[in-house]
């Protein structure tokens, strides 16, 4: 069934080594006095703050700046962030840095636009709306989340232990500046959790036995086999400038909701990591690596089968003259190598400090004490197994 839908992605991006000259320019279309928000520091060392600060005072904007977005982005660093909107007046904001930092502007962007408690847009027992949000634009300097192309972020709050991502029009960056060398001093464990953040995103669009638009299948195989090829490259050549570009732009059209085609079908991985970094503060990409094979394992089986043929031949190679079970087993086992030992990450819960402690709680939030209703549907005990699964 091919489904109706509308496509609608506002984003100005400005992709390439020397574009950085029109950020005054963008910035200036939305007012005069900017927050820019950014991690732990990385972009002063490699002179991207420099560059980013004299592009704004050369435009003759005034700046603000909160510093120390965290990887797991916190509630707390969005509160900060809200607060100094509203006491300078901030006009527009200024993201620059990976997912994490243009996740919490976003929400910052728009908790600076109410009275309440920036977790109320989190708690599911609240869910306060959103209806008006300040400016967004970002510099990027990590390929992953594809935050900085879409209308989402994930917020952590430590006091409660949970982890939510939520998504609205009004949080669409305005300008996105996507200079790839701008992530040539990522470190290989970054790039590779980014890349296996990446392929999930796809994946949980790909895995579906909705029959649809046959050229959306082939524009994500064709990701996917991009991510794959050029992540080992840029791994072992940082400043791959060919490498970190196709990575970057995959990283965009990954989740930007082009991939989509209109289907309505809930995420299953993500929700079920989520509940992994909310408690022990994992890398999400990581995270994914980790519980993605074995969410394909335990989701195979005769009525699902056909999916992973289509996987297995089309981005893996592998030899379609076989029983189809065969080829699937393969394309789990094909899929997991690349992940483990192409990209170098952890293989097991163990090997990141993480044991059965928690398992019960972290699948009962992951399906929100009811049903994911993902590829195939996942209850809380369905869940526990794959954590199970990843010992």
């Amino acid at each position: 069934m091919i489904h109706d839908f509308v496509y609608d992605i506002p984003v100005k991006v400005y992709f390439g080594r020397d574009q950085l000259k029109n950020l005054g320019p963008e910035l200036k279309k939305y007012g005069k006095r900017v927050l820019m928000t950014y991690g732990g520091g990385s972009i002063k060392r490699i002179g991207l703050y420099d560059k980013v600060v004299k592009e704004i005072r050369d435009a003759g904007l005034e700046l603000w700046e909160l510093p120390g977005i965290e990887p797991n982005p916190r509630v707390s660093s969005v509160r900060e962030g809200a607060r100094m909107c509203k006491e300078h007046d901030i006009d527009v904001l200024l993201a620059v840095g990976g997912g994490s930092t243009v996740d919490a502007t976003k929400w910052i962007a728009a908790s600076a636009c109410v009275d309440h408690d920036p977790w109320d847009f989190f708690d599911y027992d609240i869910w306060a709306p959103v209806k008006k949000a300040l400016p967004v634009l970002d510099v990027l300097t990590l390929s992953a989340t594809g935050s900085e192309m879409d209308s989402g972020g994930v917020i952590s709050n430590p006091e409660t232990k949970d982890k939510h991502g939520r998504m609205h029009p009004l949080l669409l960056p305005k300008v996105s500046f996507l200079d790839p060398s701008n992530t040539f001093s990522v470190s290989a464990y970054q790039t590779a959790c980014g890349s296996a953040d990446m392929l999930s995103h796809i994946i949980e669009v790909y895995f579906n036995m909705d029959q649809d638009l046959y050229m959306l299948d082939c524009f994500m195989e064709g990701l996917m086999k991009t991510i794959i090829k050029y992540t080992p490259l840029a791994i072992r050549e940082p400043d791959n400038y060919e490498a970190r570009a196709n990575l970057m732009w995959a990283s965009s059209w990954a989740i930007n909701g082009f991939i989509d085609g209109g289907k309505d079908l809930a995420w299953s991985c993500h929700p079920i990591e989520h509940e992994l970094s909310a408690i022990y503060d994992i890398t999400h990409g990581l995270g994914l690596a980790i519980l993605t094979p074995r969410w394909l394992d335990y989701c195979l089986d005769e009525t699902t089968v056909s999916k992973y043929v289509q996987f297995g031949v089309n981005v893996l190679n592998i030899n379609p003259e076989q029983p189809p079970m065969v080829i699937a087993r393969q394309a789990i086992d094909k899929f997991s190598s690349v992940l483990f030992d192409s990209f170098g990450l952890s293989r097991t819960f163990p090997e990141v400090g993480i044991d059965a402690t928690h398992f019960e709680t972290m699948a009962r939030k992951a399906v929100n004490g009811g049903v994911l209703n993902g590829f195939k549907p996942l209850r809380q005990a369905d869940v526990v197994k794959i954590f199970e699964a990843c010992m």
